[in-house]
């Protein structure tokens, strides 16, 4: 049987943040992460471009919650460019924890966007920093190479899989989540907020047996 939706020369599979800090066993494990390493590896064979994003803090990044005494992971404080949430110390530049998955093998990648290493702006996108001004060079990338159908995968669904999802439509490119290879935290519903944000902005969320 032929796949439902075709692959074509102008696709690029995103992947994520498939990092040891956001598996089990990590210093923000998403639940399950590494079960997602086999199925994104499998899909970026399939696809003739692929893109890493790679989270990549410096110490003492101000979306720690270590740095703001007497708060915890998870609180919201204020920024000067809004809202943000904090984190346990994750993804520090040079530890293992912000190293890919051992078993991610991805040698077809032509680009890893390393994000969040400003000590000042988190990043959960792949095509914007939270301040929602500063650029990553992922839309440029993918424009000067003619790519214009972003598939995504990795961790974690509800926040820089969706971020970066809703961003790629935002810079006019169509945007496919593959969810089954995708892992959620799921803090104050933030599953559901991030479907409610896809419906309304036209990002489909699809199973990856439609590709094979």
């Amino acid at each position: 049987m032929a796949p439902t939706i075709p692959i074509r020369d102008s696709d690029v599979l995103v992947v994520v943040d498939v990092q040891n800090d956001f598996c089990p066993g990590g210093a923000l494990a998403v639940p399950k992460g590494d079960e997602i390493v086999p199925l994104v590896n499998r899909l970026a064979r399939a696809f003739p471009n692929v893109v890493l994003t790679q989270d990549w803090h410096p110490h003492g990044h101000q979306s720690f919650a270590s740095v703001h005494p007497g708060t915890s992971p998870h609180d919201l404080v204020q920024f000067s460019y809004g809202a943000q949430m904090l984190w346990p110390d994750h993804c520090v530049q040079g530890t293992s924890g912000a190293e890919f998955h051992h078993e991610l093998a991805l040698p077809n990648a032509t680009l890893i966007i390393r994000k969040g290493f400003r000590p000042d702006i988190d990043s959960y996108s792949a095509f914007f920093e939270n301040d929602r001004q500063t650029q990553t060079g992922l839309a440029g990338y993918l424009r000067e190479r003619g790519l214009k159908r972003v598939f995504l995968a990795g961790l974690a669904f509800d926040f820089c899989v969706g971020y970066s999802a809703i961003d790629a439509v935002r810079q006019g490119f169509a945007a496919l989540v593959l969810e089954d290879a995708c892992r959620a935290i799921d803090v104050e519903d933030s599953v559901a907020a991030t479907k409610a944000s896809f419906l309304s902005i036209g990002v489909a969320c699809i199973k990856s047996p439609l590709l094979f």
